[in-house]
């Protein structure tokens, strides 16, 4: 596909890996797409995205990039490094419960310590205005025009058909490890991946069919219901499919939606502890929001009697650790500090 308009901002490729204790602690066929190394600070799925994105706000002559998600969202946090690094400004806007929608008042921690650091402007809105964030946005790239700049609007999650093809170009880079024999040397039987806005499961999809890498993605949503994702990751797809129509039919789209927890960026006790229990056995550290759930119904799928039995499993890590320490509190148990 073209690569016209791709930055490289992602450190590339992310290693493929066996973590050998875990796998002989679980019994599962189990490779992990490091892509929690995509960078530094930036690291995670989100920067695969932006390399496209931002090479068309770049390409557009745009001084501003506007984005959304919750208040600690590892998409925000990407793109406010990403926007400093090529001397952008970002607005974000985040979703919080404080009635006061004062910026001042955002905890300095995790995601929102670095959004601040990277100078990005940070407005609040309350999850009834995140439901109506498309027109929030519009109505801020307007604003910002009215001023004399020049807006980019960048969609929750960078979950377009542009921002896709950055999981397209993944999908790509496995079956280049593959060739190199590396992760086994032969194609896998389902991708698993979390799913908080659709994209990384869309361009997976495209990516693991168009380059041979999987039969089957299977997206763990973290939020909503899959009724809610099937619909949006195959939105994603046909857009993805109009801007390159070279892309075939995905790869299968399975939503899980059994493991989103209470509720998004809340984990279960259950999943905090496998959380734990992975670092301990692998020295790979998941996230409450994303990967802890991703992986806690990983476990559940492929264990003994699930859909992914004995199947060849490629997990992708897409980061998420400041996220994680932001909720240290919640982790006493699983660490056994009560």
């Amino acid at each position: 596909m073209s690569l016209r308009k791709r930055l490289p901002l992602a450190h590339l490729p992310t290693p493929l890996q066996r973590p050998r204790r875990l796998v002989v602690a679980t019994g599962i066929d189990l490779w992990v797409k490091r892509d929690d190394m995509t960078g530094g600070a930036e690291a995670g799925n989100k920067i695969r995205k932006l390399e496209f994105l931002l090479g068309e706000a770049l390409s557009l002559e745009c001084d501003t990039v506007i984005t959304c998600g919750g208040l600690q969202s590892n998409h925000a946090r990407a793109t406010a490094l990403a926007a400093a690094s090529l001397g952008l400004r970002a607005v974000l806007f985040l979703r919080t419960n404080d009635p006061s929608l004062d910026p001042s008042r955002a905890p300095l921690e995790g995601n929102v310590l670095i959004d601040r650091l990277a100078g990005a402007e940070i407005r609040l809105i309350t999850p009834e205005q995140y439901r109506d964030r498309d027109r929030i946005l519009d109505e801020a790239a307007e604003e910002l025009r009215s001023e004399g700049q020049k807006p980019y609007v960048i969609p929750e999650g960078g979950s377009n058909g542009l921002g896709a093809l950055g999981y397209v170009e993944a999908m790509g880079e496995v079956r280049r490890q593959l060739d190199l024999g590396l992760g086994g040397g032969k194609p896998f039987d389902a991708v698993v991946v979390a799913c908080g806005s659709g994209g990384t499961a869309a361009g997976a999809a495209l990516g693991a069919a168009f380059h041979g890498v999987a039969s089957e993605v299977v997206a763990v949503a973290v939020c909503d219901d899959a009724p809610t994702f099937q619909a949006r990751i195959e939105g994603i797809v046909r857009e993805a499919r109009t801007l390159d129509p070279r892309l075939p039919e995905p790869a299968r789209v399975t939503v899980d939606d059994a493991h989103k927890g209470p509720a998004y960026a809340v984990s279960t006790p259950e999943q905090r502890r496998l959380i734990a229990s992975v670092a301990g056995l692998s020295g790979m550290v998941l996230d409450p929001v994303y990967t802890g759930k991703a992986f806690s119904a990983l476990m559940d799928l492929a264990g003994a009697g699930g859909p992914l039995a004995g199947k060849r499993i490629l997990f992708v890590h897409t980061g998420g650790l400041p996220g994680l320490l932001a909720q240290g509190a919640t982790f006493q148990d699983a660490l056994g500090l009560d």
